[in-house]
Protein backbone atom coordinates (compact mmCIF):
# COMPACT_ATOMS: atom_id res chain seq x y z
CA UNK A 1 0.00 0.00 0.00
CA UNK A 2 1.13 3.51 -1.13
CA UNK A 3 1.94 5.57 2.06
CA UNK A 4 -0.68 8.38 2.69
CA UNK A 5 0.86 11.95 1.43
CA UNK A 6 1.32 14.57 4.20
CA UNK A 7 -1.17 17.49 3.49
CA UNK A 8 -1.48 21.12 5.01
CA UNK A 9 -4.48 23.45 4.94
CA UNK A 10 -2.63 26.71 4.30
CA UNK A 11 -5.50 29.67 4.88
CA UNK A 12 -6.26 32.69 5.94
CA UNK A 13 -8.24 35.78 5.18
CA UNK A 14 -7.43 37.69 1.78
CA UNK A 15 -4.26 39.68 1.43
CA UNK A 16 -2.38 37.80 4.13
CA UNK A 17 0.37 36.59 2.28
CA UNK A 18 -0.43 32.51 1.72
CA UNK A 19 1.02 32.59 -1.83
CA UNK A 20 3.99 34.14 -0.38
CA UNK A 21 4.27 31.78 2.52
CA UNK A 22 3.56 28.72 0.36
CA UNK A 23 6.96 30.41 -1.96
CA UNK A 24 8.96 30.32 1.04
CA UNK A 25 8.17 26.52 1.99
CA UNK A 26 8.71 25.58 -1.45
CA UNK A 27 12.17 27.44 -0.94
CA UNK A 28 12.87 25.07 1.92
CA UNK A 29 11.59 22.12 1.53
CA UNK A 30 13.99 18.62 1.82
CA UNK A 31 16.15 18.32 -0.86
CA UNK A 32 14.64 15.93 -3.97
CA UNK A 33 11.22 15.87 -2.29
CA UNK A 34 8.05 16.90 -4.76
CA UNK A 35 5.64 18.90 -3.34
CA UNK A 36 2.43 19.86 -5.13
CA UNK A 37 -0.22 22.88 -4.30
CA UNK A 38 -3.94 22.59 -5.04
CA UNK A 39 -4.78 26.16 -4.86
CA UNK A 40 -8.19 28.25 -4.98
CA UNK A 41 -8.40 31.78 -6.10
CA UNK A 42 -12.00 33.86 -5.45
CA UNK A 43 -11.28 35.09 -9.19
CA UNK A 44 -11.37 33.86 -12.79
CA UNK A 45 -8.23 34.40 -13.74
CA UNK A 46 -6.09 32.10 -11.53
CA UNK A 47 -2.55 33.62 -10.94
CA UNK A 48 -1.15 32.52 -7.96
CA UNK A 49 -0.38 29.32 -9.63
CA UNK A 50 2.08 31.25 -11.93
CA UNK A 51 3.85 32.19 -9.05
CA UNK A 52 3.70 28.83 -7.26
CA UNK A 53 4.88 27.02 -10.45
CA UNK A 54 8.12 29.44 -10.54
CA UNK A 55 8.95 28.41 -7.03
CA UNK A 56 8.84 24.64 -8.64
CA UNK A 57 5.64 23.57 -7.13
CA UNK A 58 3.07 21.40 -9.23
CA UNK A 59 0.14 23.07 -9.37
CA UNK A 60 -3.45 22.35 -9.71
CA UNK A 61 -5.90 25.58 -10.01
CA UNK A 62 -9.99 25.48 -8.97
CA UNK A 63 -9.91 29.40 -9.87
CA UNK A 64 -13.45 31.26 -9.93
CA UNK A 65 -14.98 30.64 -6.37
CA UNK A 66 -14.18 28.30 -3.66
CA UNK A 67 -13.28 24.54 -4.17
CA UNK A 68 -15.87 23.29 -1.75
CA UNK A 69 -18.70 24.61 -3.49
CA UNK A 70 -21.20 22.07 -5.36
CA UNK A 71 -20.72 19.26 -2.84
CA UNK A 72 -16.94 19.20 -2.90
CA UNK A 73 -16.75 18.16 -6.37
CA UNK A 74 -13.91 20.77 -8.64
CA UNK A 75 -12.06 20.16 -4.83
CA UNK A 76 -12.31 16.43 -5.07
CA UNK A 77 -11.62 16.32 -8.70
CA UNK A 78 -8.65 18.73 -8.65
CA UNK A 79 -7.31 16.43 -6.19
CA UNK A 80 -7.46 13.46 -7.49
CA UNK A 81 -5.80 14.64 -10.89
CA UNK A 82 -3.20 16.05 -8.64
CA UNK A 83 -2.30 12.85 -6.60
CA UNK A 84 -2.60 10.69 -9.30
CA UNK A 85 -0.41 13.09 -12.18
CA UNK A 86 2.28 14.22 -9.71
CA UNK A 87 2.70 11.34 -6.51
CA UNK A 88 3.77 14.25 -4.02
CA UNK A 89 5.83 13.83 -1.45
CA UNK A 90 3.94 16.56 0.60
CA UNK A 91 0.66 18.10 -0.46
CA UNK A 92 -0.71 21.85 0.35
CA UNK A 93 -3.64 22.92 -0.02
CA UNK A 94 -4.33 26.75 -0.29
CA UNK A 95 -7.80 28.00 -0.11
CA UNK A 96 -9.48 31.62 -1.20
CA UNK A 97 -9.45 33.89 1.80
CA UNK A 98 -13.50 33.78 1.29
CA UNK A 99 -13.55 29.96 1.89
CA UNK A 100 -14.56 28.29 5.25
CA UNK A 101 -12.81 25.58 6.33
CA UNK A 102 -15.49 23.04 7.49
CA UNK A 103 -16.35 21.57 3.93
CA UNK A 104 -12.43 21.20 3.22
CA UNK A 105 -11.56 19.66 6.14
CA UNK A 106 -14.17 17.39 6.23
CA UNK A 107 -13.50 16.67 2.50
CA UNK A 108 -9.67 15.48 3.69
CA UNK A 109 -10.67 13.72 6.43
CA UNK A 110 -13.57 11.78 4.88
CA UNK A 111 -13.29 8.26 4.06
CA UNK A 112 -12.34 7.83 0.86
CA UNK A 113 -8.84 10.29 1.58
CA UNK A 114 -8.74 8.37 4.99
CA UNK A 115 -6.07 6.05 3.28
CA UNK A 116 -4.23 8.59 0.54
CA UNK A 117 -3.68 11.28 2.82
CA UNK A 118 -2.33 11.98 6.17
CA UNK A 119 -3.75 15.35 7.95
CA UNK A 120 -1.15 17.43 9.56
CA UNK A 121 -1.55 20.86 10.65
CA UNK A 122 -3.83 23.31 9.59
CA UNK A 123 -1.81 26.75 9.21
CA UNK A 124 -3.54 29.58 9.61
CA UNK A 125 -1.78 33.33 8.51
CA UNK A 126 -3.41 36.60 10.22
CA UNK A 127 -2.30 39.96 9.63
CA UNK A 128 -2.27 41.66 12.83
CA UNK A 129 -2.89 44.99 11.59
CA UNK A 130 -6.37 43.50 10.65
CA UNK A 131 -7.32 43.12 13.99
CA UNK A 132 -9.22 46.63 14.22
CA UNK A 133 -11.20 45.97 11.27
CA UNK A 134 -14.85 44.73 11.81
CA UNK A 135 -14.68 43.45 8.05
CA UNK A 136 -12.11 40.99 9.04
CA UNK A 137 -13.31 40.60 12.60
CA UNK A 138 -17.22 39.93 12.42
CA UNK A 139 -16.67 37.61 9.22
CA UNK A 140 -17.92 34.14 10.20
CA UNK A 141 -14.87 33.00 7.56
CA UNK A 142 -12.33 34.24 9.09
CA UNK A 143 -13.31 33.62 13.13
CA UNK A 144 -13.21 29.33 11.86
CA UNK A 145 -9.78 30.04 9.93
CA UNK A 146 -8.07 31.25 13.26
CA UNK A 147 -10.52 28.40 14.82
CA UNK A 148 -9.39 25.17 12.76
CA UNK A 149 -5.61 26.47 13.02
CA UNK A 150 -2.43 23.92 14.65
CA UNK A 151 0.11 26.93 13.79
CA UNK A 152 -1.22 30.03 14.05
CA UNK A 153 1.13 32.51 12.81
CA UNK A 154 1.18 36.40 12.57
CA UNK A 155 2.42 37.26 9.28
CA UNK A 156 4.04 40.77 8.20
CA UNK A 157 5.30 41.40 11.94
CA UNK A 158 8.32 43.61 10.30
CA UNK A 159 4.90 45.91 9.33
CA UNK A 160 3.05 46.08 12.72
CA UNK A 161 2.89 48.70 15.33
CA UNK A 162 2.37 48.19 19.09
CA UNK A 163 -0.92 48.41 19.20
CA UNK A 164 -1.70 45.24 16.39
CA UNK A 165 0.28 43.51 18.45
CA UNK A 166 -2.10 44.14 21.38
CA UNK A 167 -4.82 43.10 19.16
CA UNK A 168 -2.68 39.99 18.05
CA UNK A 169 -1.89 38.86 21.95
CA UNK A 170 -5.60 39.09 22.63
CA UNK A 171 -6.99 36.90 19.47
CA UNK A 172 -3.90 34.57 20.22
CA UNK A 173 -5.77 34.02 24.15
CA UNK A 174 -9.13 33.67 22.68
CA UNK A 175 -8.06 30.74 20.14
CA UNK A 176 -7.40 27.78 22.76
CA UNK A 177 -3.14 28.41 22.22
CA UNK A 178 -2.39 25.21 24.89
CA UNK A 179 -3.69 23.22 21.82
CA UNK A 180 -2.03 25.49 19.04
CA UNK A 181 1.27 26.79 18.39
CA UNK A 182 1.39 30.52 17.90
CA UNK A 183 4.28 32.05 16.00
CA UNK A 184 5.31 35.40 14.46
CA UNK A 185 7.37 36.01 11.28
CA UNK A 186 8.02 38.89 8.25
CA UNK A 187 6.96 37.94 4.60
CA UNK A 188 5.48 34.72 5.00
CA UNK A 189 8.67 33.61 6.54
CA UNK A 190 7.01 29.75 7.78
CA UNK A 191 9.32 27.07 9.20
CA UNK A 192 8.81 24.24 6.99
CA UNK A 193 9.25 22.04 10.52
CA UNK A 194 6.11 23.57 11.37
CA UNK A 195 4.08 21.80 9.13
CA UNK A 196 4.59 18.42 10.97
CA UNK A 197 2.87 19.84 13.88
CA UNK A 198 -0.52 17.57 14.25
CA UNK A 199 -3.68 18.09 13.44
CA UNK A 200 -6.82 18.20 16.30
CA UNK A 201 -10.23 18.67 15.09
CA UNK A 202 -11.91 21.83 16.72
CA UNK A 203 -15.57 23.39 17.41
CA UNK A 204 -15.80 25.78 14.91
CA UNK A 205 -17.89 28.66 15.86
CA UNK A 206 -19.90 29.06 12.36
CA UNK A 207 -20.00 25.77 10.74
CA UNK A 208 -23.09 26.33 8.51
CA UNK A 209 -21.83 29.92 7.25
CA UNK A 210 -20.68 28.81 4.15
CA UNK A 211 -24.26 27.53 3.73
CA UNK A 212 -25.75 30.77 3.90
CA UNK A 213 -24.06 32.51 0.36
CA UNK A 214 -21.94 30.11 -1.80
CA UNK A 215 -19.57 31.86 -3.89
CA UNK A 216 -19.80 29.84 -7.12
CA UNK A 217 -17.68 27.37 -8.37
CA UNK A 218 -16.91 26.04 -11.57
CA UNK A 219 -19.28 23.65 -13.06
CA UNK A 220 -17.54 21.81 -15.79
CA UNK A 221 -14.58 20.40 -16.05
CA UNK A 222 -11.80 21.67 -13.48
CA UNK A 223 -9.40 23.16 -15.95
CA UNK A 224 -5.54 23.38 -15.21
CA UNK A 225 -5.47 27.08 -15.87
CA UNK A 226 -7.55 29.33 -17.77
CA UNK A 227 -6.79 29.75 -21.58
CA UNK A 228 -7.37 32.51 -24.07
CA UNK A 229 -9.33 31.15 -27.23
CA UNK A 230 -7.72 30.78 -30.62
CA UNK A 231 -7.38 33.97 -32.29
CA UNK A 232 -8.39 36.23 -28.82
CA UNK A 233 -5.62 38.22 -27.57
CA UNK A 234 -7.86 39.44 -24.56
CA UNK A 235 -10.12 37.61 -22.16
CA UNK A 236 -11.94 39.22 -19.00
CA UNK A 237 -13.93 37.18 -16.35
CA UNK A 238 -15.62 38.38 -13.41
CA UNK A 239 -17.32 36.73 -10.52
CA UNK A 240 -19.18 37.46 -6.88
CA UNK A 241 -19.87 36.54 -3.99
CA UNK A 242 -19.35 36.47 0.13
CA UNK A 243 -19.69 40.81 -0.49
CA UNK A 244 -16.55 40.84 -2.67
CA UNK A 245 -16.46 41.47 -6.71
CA UNK A 246 -13.90 40.34 -8.59
CA UNK A 247 -12.43 41.46 -12.13
CA UNK A 248 -9.56 39.67 -14.28
CA UNK A 249 -7.96 39.90 -17.38
CA UNK A 250 -5.64 37.48 -19.55
CA UNK A 251 -3.61 38.60 -22.43
CA UNK A 252 -1.56 37.36 -24.96
CA UNK A 253 2.49 37.54 -24.42
CA UNK A 254 2.92 39.63 -27.87
CA UNK A 255 1.01 42.29 -25.32
CA UNK A 256 3.93 44.28 -23.57
CA UNK A 257 2.77 47.09 -20.96
CA UNK A 258 5.02 50.19 -19.61
CA UNK A 259 6.34 49.04 -16.52
CA UNK A 260 6.25 52.65 -15.11
CA UNK A 261 2.90 53.16 -16.47
CA UNK A 262 1.30 50.47 -15.36
CA UNK A 263 2.81 50.45 -11.58
CA UNK A 264 1.48 54.15 -11.76
CA UNK A 265 -1.86 52.62 -13.01
CA UNK A 266 -1.93 50.04 -10.50
CA UNK A 267 -1.10 52.21 -7.44
CA UNK A 268 -4.20 54.27 -8.69
CA UNK A 269 -6.78 51.66 -8.29
CA UNK A 270 -9.08 52.05 -5.10
CA UNK A 271 -9.73 48.49 -4.41
CA UNK A 272 -9.09 46.30 -1.57
CA UNK A 273 -6.85 43.40 -3.39
CA UNK A 274 -4.86 43.49 -6.52
CA UNK A 275 -2.53 40.48 -8.01
CA UNK A 276 -0.80 40.73 -11.59
CA UNK A 277 1.81 38.90 -13.59
CA UNK A 278 2.55 41.04 -16.71
CA UNK A 279 4.90 41.08 -19.43
CA UNK A 280 6.43 44.77 -19.34
CA UNK A 281 9.18 46.74 -21.37
CA UNK A 282 11.70 45.79 -18.36
CA UNK A 283 10.44 42.49 -17.88
CA UNK A 284 8.52 40.03 -16.28
CA UNK A 285 6.92 40.76 -13.06
CA UNK A 286 4.50 39.99 -10.35
CA UNK A 287 2.44 42.58 -8.67
CA UNK A 288 0.64 42.07 -5.06
CA UNK A 289 -1.51 45.08 -3.73
CA UNK A 290 -3.33 45.40 -0.59
CA UNK A 291 -5.41 48.44 0.65
CA UNK A 292 -2.91 50.95 -1.92
CA UNK A 293 0.79 49.23 -1.46
CA UNK A 294 1.84 47.42 -4.17
CA UNK A 295 4.76 44.92 -3.54
CA UNK A 296 7.02 44.00 -7.06
CA UNK A 297 8.88 41.26 -7.79
CA UNK A 298 10.88 40.03 -11.16
CA UNK A 299 10.16 36.90 -12.58
CA UNK A 300 12.43 34.81 -14.94
CA UNK A 301 8.99 34.00 -17.48
CA UNK A 302 5.28 33.32 -17.78
CA UNK A 303 3.05 32.30 -20.61
CA UNK A 304 1.15 35.57 -21.14
CA UNK A 305 0.13 38.42 -18.84
CA UNK A 306 -2.89 38.18 -16.25
CA UNK A 307 -4.25 40.72 -13.58
CA UNK A 308 -7.37 40.43 -11.05
CA UNK A 309 -8.90 42.68 -8.95
CA UNK A 310 -11.13 42.27 -5.62
CA UNK A 311 -13.44 44.65 -4.29
CA UNK A 312 -16.34 44.80 -1.92
CA UNK A 313 -18.03 47.10 -4.28
CA UNK A 314 -18.31 46.17 -8.33
CA UNK A 315 -15.66 47.88 -10.20
CA UNK A 316 -16.40 49.61 -13.56
CA UNK A 317 -14.68 46.81 -15.82
CA UNK A 318 -15.44 48.27 -19.50
CA UNK A 319 -13.53 51.66 -18.33
CA UNK A 320 -10.62 49.81 -16.47
CA UNK A 321 -10.14 47.38 -19.86
CA UNK A 322 -9.69 50.52 -21.84
CA UNK A 323 -7.41 52.26 -19.49
CA UNK A 324 -5.02 49.06 -19.43
CA UNK A 325 -5.38 48.79 -23.19
CA UNK A 326 -3.45 52.45 -23.37
CA UNK A 327 -0.84 51.28 -21.16
CA UNK A 328 0.64 48.44 -24.44
CA UNK A 329 3.77 49.60 -25.70
CA UNK A 330 4.96 48.84 -29.25
CA UNK A 331 6.51 45.33 -29.65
Amino acid sequence: MAQAVPTNLITGFLGVGKTTAIRHLLAHKPAGETWAVLVNEFGEIGIDGALLREGGARVKEVPGGCICCVAGLPMTVALNQLLGKERPDRLLIEPTGLGHPAQILGTLTGPFYQQVLELKAAVTLVDPRKLADPRYTDNANFLDQLAVADVLVANKADLCAPEDWERWEATARAFDPPKARVETVSQGAIEPHWLDEPHRERPLQHPHAHREERLRAPQGPVEEVLSLPEGESLLRRENRGQGHYSCGWVMTPDWAFSFRDLFCWLNGLSVIRLKAVMITDEGVFSFNGQDGVISVTELDETPDSRIELIDVEPVDAEALQLQLEALRVAA
